[in-house]
C-alpha cells in the first residue's frame, strides 16, 4: 500500500470516529427545540414541503445525467482527490455568487435560494461520483448520493443513524428497493431544513443578507465536498467486509 493510501486510511478512520460520536448536550437541546417547532406545524405543511422537495430533487437527479461526465477510469486515488479540490473551488464560487445574489434581494429572493442551492449541490454530487469512477446512471448510485447529502446536512443524532449505510455500503446498496419513492423523503427534508434554517433566516436580513448568503453557501459546499470525498474513499480503499482496524495496521 502506498504512502498516500495509508494517509487516506488514517484520515478515514478519524472521520469515522467523528461520525460515531454521540450528540453533545447542546446538539440534543437544539434538535429538541427544532423538533418541537416542527411538531407545532400542521401535518399538511410537512406533506406539502416533503412533496415539493422530493419532486424537485427527483427532477434534478434525472436532469443532471444529461450534463454529467461518464465515470473517470484509470486514475489513482490521489489524482481523484486533487480533481475534487478543483471541482470544489468551482462549485463553491458558483454557490457563493448565488447566495450573495439571493441574499441581497431580501425575503423573496431568499426563498428562491433553497431550490437553487439544492440543484447546485446535486449537480456537484453527480460530478463527484463520476470523478471517483461510479456510474450515476445506476439508480442505486443516485440513492447513495442522496445518503451522502443527508449525512452532510443532518443533526448529529441522524448522522449516527445513517452512517452505517455509508460504512457498510455493499449491504446498503444491495438492500435498496428499485423505487426511489421508497426513500425516506420526510426525514430528509426535515433534517436539511433544520440544518440550514438559522443561516438562511440571517440571509434574508437586509444589509447583511448578501454577505451571509455567500459565506454560508461556500461553507455548505465545503461540507458536502469533504463528506462525499470520505464516502467514496471508503468504497475505493476500504472494502466493507474488512475490519477498518486491521486495515489500518497493514
Amino acid at each position: 500500500m502506498d504512502t498516500y493510501n495509508q494517509m487516506v486510511i488514517k484520515e478515514l478512520n478519524k472521520w469515522k470516529q467523528q461520525m460515531r460520536l454521540k450528540p453533545s448536550l447542546a446538539q440534543k437541546t437544539s434538535k429538541d427545540i427544532q423538533s418541537k417547532i416542527n411538531n407545532l406545524l400542521p401535518e399538511k405543511y410537512h406533506e406539502i414541503v416533503t412533496s415539493v422537495i422530493k419532486n424537485f430533487i427527483k427532477a434534478v437527479l434525472f436532469a443532471s445525467e444529461i450534463i454529467t461526465y461518464p465515470p473517470m477510469m484509470d486514475l489513482s486515488l490521489q489524482e481523484r482527490d486533487a480533481l475534487l479540490v478543483e471541482k470544489t473551488n468551482m462549485y463553491k464560487k458558483t454557490a457563493m455568487v448565488e447566495g450573495a445574489g439571493t441574499g441581497a434581494g431580501g425575503i423573496l429572493l431568499g426563498l428562491a435560494d433553497l431550490p437553487l442551492l439544492i440543484s447546485i449541490k446535486i449537480k456537484f454530487l453527480y460530478d463527484i461520483a463520476s470523478l471517483y469512477g461510479f456510474n450515476i446512471n445506476d439508480y442505486k448510485e443516485r440513492v447513495y448520493m442522496l445518503t451522502i447529502f443527508e449525512l452532510a446536512f443532518s443533526s448529529k443524532g441522524n448522522v449516527n443513524k445513517i452512517f452505517d449505510r455509508i460504512e457498510y455500503y455493499k449491504d446498503y446498496i444491495a438492500s435498496l428497493p428499485e423505487d426511489i419513492n421508497s426513500f425516506d423523503w420526510r426525514t430528509f427534508q426535515i433534517e436539511y431544513r433544520d440544518y440550514i434554517d438559522m443561516a438562511k433566516l440571517l440571509q434574508m436580513i437586509p444589509g447583511v443578507g448578501a454577505v451571509v448568503g455567500a459565506y454560508v453557501n461556500g461553507k455548505l459546499i465545503d461540507k458536502l465536498s469533504y463528506t462525499a470525498m470520505q464516502a467514496y474513499r471508503i468504497r475505493l480503499v476500504q472494502p466493507a467486509e474488512q475490519d477498518p482496524i486491521l486495515i489500518q495496521k497493514q
